[in-house]
């Protein structure tokens, strides 16, 4: 159910309306929006009845959400989600650019791509100190060493800190060190694991599961708004297909059926997306043109040595001309009002 307040209420009238939803033993959602308040019920097992709520001062409509996915829902907020940190954000007027390399392998090389990053003016830094690898035996990250490093590319070129968390211990470790905390695609279902950083209030940038349907995206979301965390990226990064020309597919038709139906930021990974690099600049255009919010994208200076997925990994000029190539066809795109 969806409680929606005048645009005059005053923040007692929110509140007693908070107070009643809590006092029914059900969890109340505020959702500020551009000209009014909307409150989400969760919680409920099944209706609640609307006149408990219809004559409160300063409530002027009650809604029955009928998605299944109900905070994540534009039933719910009809306005676009802006993800802000500082003068950085996703789901703004700017296109938000997310890159660096897939795995954190050293102080001199993280600070090489953080420096081409920074002077390209994206303004987050991506850079795995926790890799989930198909075998054990492969590269698995450097923890909390990884962390230390992010951070001081924080303080050293001012970028925000994008990484990928896979339990609750690397929730409560990376905590301090990063700004944006990443589910990936192998643990868009790990139930556990989005509760937990739905209980942090730090931006979650959820990753499609390689074989999750839209619905199943936006319900995986939902967990973790459900736990009063309403700051959520969403992110395609292909799933898995016939297809063997590239290593997923990267299904950029996802990009307006979520618009259509949730006011969360989209955002698109073509290097995951396609595990090509020679893909990865068309796939990005792509996106771009499809109308993503932003990309993430993998980056490094001598990726034939790279510890986790050199094949896919931007060259330094390659890179440079991704900015140029994607920042020209946002500016068409929002120059000419065409979505």
């Amino acid at each position: 159910m969806l409680i929606v307040m005048n645009a005059d209420a005053t923040a007692e009238q929110i509140q007693r309306v908070v107070d009643i939803i809590d006092s029914l033993g059900f969890k109340p959602h505020p959702m500020p929006g551009a000209t009014r308040t909307a409150i989400g019920i969760t919680g409920n097992q099944g209706p609640i009845e609307a006149g408990d709520f219809e004559s409160l001062p300063g409530v002027v409509e009650v809604i029955r959400v009928t998605k299944p996915f109900k905070l994540v829902s534009r039933e719910i907020k009809h306005e676009d989600t802006v993800i802000r940190l500082g003068d950085a954000e996703i789901g703004g007027d700017e296109l938000a650019v997310i890159a660096g390399p897939c795995a954190v392998e050293s102080f001199e090389s993280c600070m090489q791509i953080a420096e081409l990053v920074a002077a390209s003016g994206a303004k987050f830094f991506r850079g795995g100190a926790f890799k989930p690898r198909t075998s054990p035996y492969t590269f698995q990250g450097l923890g909390e060493e990884a962390l230390i490093i992010l951070a001081e590319v924080r303080n050293r070129y001012g970028l925000r800190i994008v990484t990928e968390v896979l339990d609750h211990t690397h929730v409560e470790m990376a905590g301090p060190y990063v700004d944006v905390l990443q589910v990936g695609a192998r643990n868009m279902q790990n139930f556990s694991l989005l509760r937990c950083v739905g209980q942090t209030r730090k931006p979650v940038l959820l990753k499609r599961g390689m074989s999750a349907t839209l619905e199943e995206l936006l319900l995986a979301a939902e967990y973790i708004m459900a736990e009063g965390n309403y700051n959520v990226i969403l992110c395609e990064r292909g799933v898995r297909t016939f297809a063997d020309h590239t290593r997923n597919t990267l299904d950029l038709s996802i990009i307006p059926a979520v618009q259509r139906l949730s006011h969360l930021p989209i955002i698109a990974d073509p290097s995951h997306g396609t595990g090509k690099r020679d893909k990865v600049i068309p796939m990005a255009r792509a996106a771009v043109a499809a109308g993503a919010d932003g990309i993430i994208v993998e980056v490094h200076t001598c990726p034939e040595r790279a510890l986790s997925d050199g094949p896919q990994a931007l060259l330094p000029e390659m890179y440079t001309q991704l900015i140029l190539e994607i920042r020209a066809i946002h500016s068409v795109i929002r120059t000419h009002g065409i979505q």
